[in-house]
């Protein structure tokens, strides 16, 4: 009994990190394999956001001045935000990204 629930803790840490590395992919393949897996769908939401804030970064670009100096910033939040949420991941325990889970928990998926 114990070793099936160590399997499934792993099996959990494994779709959330795999949530977690590969973005939006990553974000669809724990809607579709782990829906109903709390702890994945954490993470996975938490990466639709990260996914959302590289995106904003990318139309900002396109703003003449102002764009070239907001881009970059928002672009080194996003790539700290991402690897936090590798780390945070593999932890086993539901952590909080700063600012990201905020909007994450509000997502009703």
């Amino acid at each position: 009994m114990k070793k099936e629930m160590k399997n499934k803790n792993d099996d959990s840490k494994l779709f959330a990190f795999i949530a977690a590395f590969l973005s939006i992919i990553g974000f669809i393949i724990a809607l579709l394999a782990k829906k109903d897996d709390k702890y994945v769908m954490h993470y996975a939401k938490q990466s639709l956001i990260i996914f959302i804030i590289f995106m904003i970064a990318m139309v900002t670009e396109w703003i003449p001045f102002i764009g070239k100096i907001i881009s970059p910033i928002v672009n080194i939040a996003g790539l700290v935000f991402w690897a936090m949420s590798w780390i945070y991941a593999l932890s086993g325990k539901m952590k909080e990204i700063p600012l990201i889970s905020e909007y994450a928990e509000k997502m009703k998926i």
